[in-house]
């Protein structure tokens, strides 16, 4: 019986979040038209279901509910939108970009079921949504 090292276990995992942390950071860095098509970035999720809905909590900062695109299709919920640079004329630097900007794109799979959008709601920074089951 094999015994396996554990410390080469967390090793491998704590490279793998650093490989995953540093493609995510080079994600938000990129500049020009050329990739002005291709989602940027992905919004954490929150979902807690009851018996008769799901409600999905998606933290958009700087995101206005105009540029918010919702669908439900075949079990998968589609959220996308674009979350401008926070640059115009006036900006003469930019001191450090943190926080995501660009397009989004977030599919997230629901639990088995039809479902229907009853409540949208944006509140400090977060959008809302309650999906019914049918």
């Amino acid at each position: 019986m094999a015994i396996r090292n554990p410390h080469s276990w967390m090793w491998a995992e704590a490279s793998e979040l650093l490989a995953q942390a540093q493609r995510l950071q080079r994600q938000f860095f990129r500049f020009g038209q050329a990739v002005e098509s291709q989602p940027r970035w992905e919004p954490p999720v929150d979902i807690v279901a009851s018996a008769d809905d799901i409600q999905v909590s998606v933290a958009l900062p700087g995101v206005t509910p105009e540029r918010v695109q919702l669908r439900i299709a075949q079990g998968v919920l589609r959220i996308e939108a674009v979350r401008p640079i926070p640059m115009n004329q006036q900006t003469t630097r930019i001191h450090r970009l943190e926080i995501p900007y660009g397009r989004f794109q977030r599919q997230i799979a629901l639990p088995a079921g039809h479902y229907q959008l009853m409540e949208q709601a944006f509140v400090n920074g977060c959008l809302t949504l309650r999906l019914a089951r049918i």
